[in-house]
């Protein structure tokens, strides 16, 4: 592998990795629903504290998947890109095709 194909593997284990959490796709499941939501909305929503949410948005705002804008004491948070809609049917008809395989093999 030369360097300009590891440098574009490392890129998406990078996307990759700020997605493998629950909190995380919870959270790319909500901004995909609104055009933009509050910190303290998405707190509510993840059933988690501040810090730990403004954690998780952090990873996803380096990863490149999210943006903010900070107006006033608050922050609003909105997906760069609407693509991992996508993503994540694809990701459900992995999930979907290895149980059906599982039970075949059951059955």
């Amino acid at each position: 592998m030369n360097q300009a194909e590891r440098a574009k593997y490392e890129t998406r284990a990078k996307v990759l990795k700020a997605l493998a959490h629950p909190a995380r796709l919870k959270l790319v499941d909500l901004l995909a629903k609104h055009e933009e939501v509050c910190v303290c909305d998405l707190t509510q929503e993840i059933g988690m504290d501040m810090s730990t949410v403004s954690r998780h948005l952090t990873q996803l705002k380096n990863a490149g998947i999210v943006e903010s804008d900070k107006r006033g004491q608050m922050v609003f948070y909105s997906l760069r890109v609407k693509c991992l809609k996508s993503l994540f049917a694809c990701i459900e008809s992995v999930v979907k095709c290895h149980v059906d395989q599982q039970l075949k093999v059951l059955l």
